[in-house]
């Protein structure tokens, strides 16, 4: 997709319109404002960075600093930076600097091709070239076989793991504990280990063949995606057993006393949802079943949550960490889930208010995949609807940030197989197309009203028939070229499907936007 980067080069500094509209024209006003003028103002201030959850920063170094040069390098920015003052130096994700001075813990001098020199963040740049990575809370170069068992075995944590240096001297070792079982039997919990490999052209990989320049690209990968190991790398284990996490916002900190419970509302595979009260405002809080899941997996979600913002996404406001069971506390939606209220509503939608449903949906999803974030649990009853009728994508807890649109889960990984594309139920690999295709399902869901696919088969009985190429029959209420979308979104390839940006254009245009 080269004309893709170009456009995006050439138009990066462009000047835009101040304000915009979040939602469509349809039936004579927007969707989102309420105006009746086309040519109205927008009613949202474009903010390229507002919206954006950024790590917390460290506090600013001594502006006399020196930004002599010693011994120079290559970085590449992890993610793009905002300069929070005249010394700061702005970052774009991707793009190489050149490493002036990292003498200070928390800030570095870096100098960008157009030679300008100022600060950025340590932690948002990683070296380019080489495999120095002594400073990563993951590299345990003194530590054994036995010794970094004992350490993963005592910190018990799914996911944890270090890397170390192997007997064979310039080779390195990935130790991972796990729960999950093992193909041949083995003994649970275990620590599973697993050595890095290395190309002949240099490059590195774990049990798959992901290829990466250095060390680093591969663990962060591996962080995002299982891609072949046993379970994804979770948690950096310290020397001293202490597990390395980023710290929480402040501004995400819901402490328990403002917080007051009601009556249960809804519940899911992880999670039980209760009506609340949170400064004067009502909110759903979602407290995590202690059977389902652990206090770290809860937070792997709200730090999910923390990522994304957009008005077709249920928003998350904040984490009580400091109860038990821990919580999430997201805005209230006062008409539930979408397959309820198709159910509760059926023979009383009419066909604009179905396609603006799935409109509604293809928005939020699109936002997701420009983001790098697949769902993995696309379904109607993971939507939530609004007092205005708007519908918003919610139950972000299988949903992974991705480098490369894959994400290949952990073996004996739950997933939903009425609503999985064929590559899910076979490989467990998921990427942004196998939630169009999951996206299919929903609108077939919508337009038949709250029923549910597959109603009468069991679950083998499904994958037989999505073998033989087999799919959901066109509902009475779907037009031809709304069925048309759905089966587009059916293709046994997962490149032949569209994407969600495509989606969403064409549903526009089957509502005359």
């Amino acid at each position: 997709m080269r004309w893709v980067k170009a456009l995006k080069e050439e138009t990066k500094y462009n000047n835009l319109v101040a304000k915009y509209h979040t939602n469509f024209w349809m039936a004579g006003k927007w969707r989102c404002c309420l105006q009746t003028d086309k040519l109205a103002a927008g009613c949202h201030v474009y903010d390229p960075v507002g919206c954006v959850t950024k790590k917390p920063l460290p506090q600013l170094p001594d502006p006399e600093m020196s930004l002599q040069s010693s011994e120079q390098q290559l970085v590449v920015a992890l993610q793009d930076y905002v300069p929070m003052g005249d010394d700061d130096l702005p970052l774009q994700k991707d793009q190489e600097y050149l490493l002036i001075n990292s003498s200070h813990a928390d800030w570095w001098a870096v100098q960008d091709d157009m030679g300008k020199t100022g600060f950025v963040p340590s932690t948002y740049v990683a070296e380019k070239c080489g495999n120095n990575f002594e400073r990563f809370q993951w590299y345990n170069k003194h530590i054994n076989r036995a010794e970094a068992e004992d350490l993963l075995m005592k910190k018990g944590k799914e996911g944890a793991f270090m890397v170390r240096d192997s007997r064979q001297a310039g080779v390195y070792t990935v130790s991972v504990y796990t729960k999950a079982p093992g193909s041949k039997g083995e003994k649970n919990p275990r620590v599973k280990h697993y050595q890095i490999r290395q190309e002949e052209g240099g490059q590195f990989y774990l049990a798959e063949k992901y290829l990466f320049n250095t060390i680093p690209e591969l663990i962060r990968y591996h962080q995002h995606n299982a891609a072949g190991l046993i379970t994804r790398l979770r948690y950096p284990v310290l020397p001293d057993g202490c597990c390395f996490q980023e710290a929480a916002e402040d501004q995400w900190d819901i402490l328990p006393e403002e917080l007051i419970l009601g009556e249960e509302i809804g519940s899911g595979q992880f999670g039980l949802v209760l009506e609340g009260r949170w400064r004067e405002k009502k909110v759903a809080v979602k407290m995590v079943r202690e059977d389902c899941m652990t206090d770290d997996e809860f937070k792997e979600e709200a730090k999910v949550m923390m990522k994304l913002s957009h008005c077709k996404l249920v928003q998350l406001f904040g984490v009580c960490a400091q109860r038990s069971p821990m919580c999430l506390v997201f805005e209230f939606m006062e008409k539930g889930c979408l397959s309820d209220y198709l159910r509760e509503k059926k023979g009383q939608l009419s066909q604009e208010t179905l396609l603006g449903m799935c409109l509604d949906v293809s928005e939020g999803m699109a936002y997701l995949e420009s983001s790098n974030f697949i769902h993995r649990d696309l379904a109607a009853r993971n939507c939530l609807i609004s007092k205005n009728n708007e519908v918003k994508v919610s139950d972000f807890g299988m949903t992974r940030y991705v480098l490369d649109d894959q994400y290949t889960s952990s073996l004996c990984s739950k997933f939903p197989v009425k609503w999985s594309a064929p590559e899910v139920i076979k490989y467990s690999k998921f990427s942004s197309k196998s939630d169009v295709w999951s996206f299919g399902v929903l609108m077939w869901e919508v337009y038949n009203e709250g029923r549910l696919p597959y109603e009468n088969r069991s679950n083998s009985e499904v994958v037989e028939s999505l073998n033989v190429g087999l799919r959901l029959l066109k509902p009475r209420l779907a037009s031809d070229a709304v069925y048309m979308l759905m089966d587009w979104c059916w293709k046994e390839k997962p490149d032949d499907r569209p994407s969600f940006a495509l989606l969403l254009h064409e549903l526009s245009e089957l509502s005359g936007l």
